[in-house]
């Protein structure tokens, strides 16, 4: 067995484990391979294994990955920040943005899709200067100004923990962001994108429905 075989198997037991935990479906949880740094076998392997959901953080990173693996049933997800220089190249090569962080981007994003875009609105939860993101009170005037938009279908929120954060504060972080979910209204079950190799455990404890993943699979 290769050392990313063994990983996956652990990490989708954990994955099961955290939802047995607090009675949740393991079905609702989607692990996103995020391929920042990594080698194209070792992403090959990964998708041999059936993991079809892949991530990027870089515009340029993520369409090169697209020329190496064109296979149409990969889920492509851009994770990180978006220049508005940059939005045309990648909106409508992706499945998911997981990185709404300013109202301004929206105006761009919308007017350079051809489809609808899954899309989540970041939230700074733990006020971290270095981060991007709306405040926790900002993204109430976020989530109703993006209706305004018919391409961009906000689907939920998106937080990072801080890296030295302890394993109470990272819950603490979690728990808020799934709480901002639960006071605005949607038509639709909002979804939660948090949780990263160190955390996802908890993220999954506190209600996330895509944990994204990179170090985990490959160390």
């Amino acid at each position: 067995m290769t050392m990313i075989k063994s990983n996956a198997e652990q990490i989708v037991t954990r994955i099961q484990q955290s939802c047995d935990k607090v009675s949740r479906d393991v079905q609702e949880v989607c692990p996103i391979i995020v391929t920042k740094n990594r080698t194209n076998e070792e992403i090959q392997e990964v998708y041999s294994l059936g993991f079809r959901h892949f991530a990027e953080n870089r515009v340029e990173k993520l369409l090169e990955r697209q020329e190496v693996f064109p296979q149409e049933d990969i889920v492509w997800h851009l994770i990180g920040p978006l220049q508005k220089r940059k939005v045309k190249q990648i909106v409508n090569r992706i499945q998911y943005f997981h990185a709404i962080d300013r109202l301004s981007i929206m105006e761009e994003i919308e007017k350079r899709l051809d489809s609808p875009l899954k899309c989540f609105l970041e939230v700074n939860v733990s006020g971290e200067e270095s981060k991007h993101g709306f405040t926790k009170a900002g993204v109430f005037e976020a989530f109703e100004a993006a209706k305004q938009y018919e391409k961009i279908d906000i689907i939920g929120f998106m937080t990072m923990a801080p890296f030295e954060a302890n394993e109470e504060e990272i819950r603490h972080y979690f728990h808020e962001l799934k709480e901002v979910s639960k006071k605005i209204q949607s038509t639709s079950t909002l979804k939660l994108s948090m949780g990263m190799s160190q955390d996802y455990p908890i993220a999954i404890e506190e209600g996330a429905h895509f944990i994204r993943i990179g170090t985990a699979w490959f160390e």
